[in-house]
């Protein structure tokens, strides 16, 4: 019983597999054009970082003078989901996550809020020589 030779298919029919063949190139070429170019991607961000340093302080007095008083601003924000964070010598961290249900739309203007907020803690850091990085 003979089996189906591809490669002897090809070669009697070489018109149709030829116009086959310019089908899917031309096709691939298209598709590759039609293509989304997009710098930036539509990613929404809902976590944010807040870095405060502060030299020569203990993880202790960080916690008390910067971290508490950071996570005290920031729980005022709208559509907070949690806060979490922790304090090393000279150094804060604060994670802030919004919830899942918050439009894509008003996130920007959180974090604007966020900023803000962060901001109003900066005039009792700067007497400390303490600055933060958002």
């Amino acid at each position: 019983m003979d089996s189906f030779n591809l490669t002897a298919w090809v070669l009697h029919h070489r018109q149709f597999t030829f116009f086959l063949l310019v089908l899917l190139l031309g096709g691939g070429i298209l598709a590759y054009f039609c293509l989304g170019q997009q710098e930036d991607h539509d990613f929404t961000f809902r976590d944010m970082v807040v870095v405060t340093y502060y030299p020569g302080a203990t993880a202790k007095e960080v916690e008390l003078q910067v971290t508490d008083r950071i996570e005290e601003k920031l729980q005022e924000l709208p559509h907070l989901n949690f806060l979490r964070s922790y304090s090393r010598p000279g150094e804060s961290v604060v994670f802030v996550t919004l919830k899942e249900e918050v439009p894509r739309k008003d996130v920007p203007y959180l974090w604007y809020m966020a900023r803000k907020k962060n901001q109003r803690c900066a005039p009792q850091f700067a007497a400390r020589d303490c600055w933060a990085v958002l």
